[in-house]
């Protein structure tokens, strides 16, 4: 009976073998996000944008600029609640830049987000196909890749070749 039992484990030792075969692949997105052509159109948004936003902060500098040099002109007799209005003023003003400053952060932070969303998507979907056609076990970063023991394959080419980059 003994016997037996070693001769099953014997011969389905090859079929759990083939079993646990693992295939890596590694990718680059890094190289795949700067060669999808969407990327261009996504990077030029983004340097309008903030182009926009840089002049409007330079305007809001300038009129800062000239009400603190107003208010530097003053008369030293200008009455106090003259002087005190002319701080409140410049107080507020620079609070008004300050928000103007986050919230222009906030904006390009979402539309940074909003464009590379679905460019980063078609990635991972092309990724996947990939990795279901070539059998991969695992797919991984090429960048993060720290060490593997197993052999594993550059996948980048061929998701580059499913999204039709060149």
């Amino acid at each position: 009976m003994i016997k037996k039992i070693i001769l099953a484990a014997i011969l389905a030792l090859p079929a759990i073998a083939s079993a646990q075969t693992v295939k890596i692949g590694l990718v680059d997105t890094q190289a795949l996000m700067t060669s999808m052509p969407e990327m261009k159109a996504a990077s030029e948004k983004m340097e309008a944008t903030q182009k926009s936003y840089q002049e409007e902060y330079q305007k809001l500098g300038e009129e800062m600029n000239r009400k603190l040099e107003e208010f530097r002109a003053m008369k030293e007799d200008e009455p106090a609640a003259i002087k005190e209005r002319k701080t409140r003023e410049l107080e507020d003003f620079n609070q008004k830049i300050q928000q103007f400053q986050q919230q222009a952060e906030q904006d390009l932070n979402k539309l940074q987000q909003d464009l590379l969303m679905p460019i980063q998507q078609k990635i991972r979907d092309a990724i996947q196909s990939v990795g279901k056609e070539g059998n991969y076990t695992l797919i991984q970063e090429i960048q993060q890749q720290l060490y593997h023991a197993a052999p594993a394959v550059d996948i980048t080419a061929d998701v580059k070749a499913k999204l039709g980059i060149k």
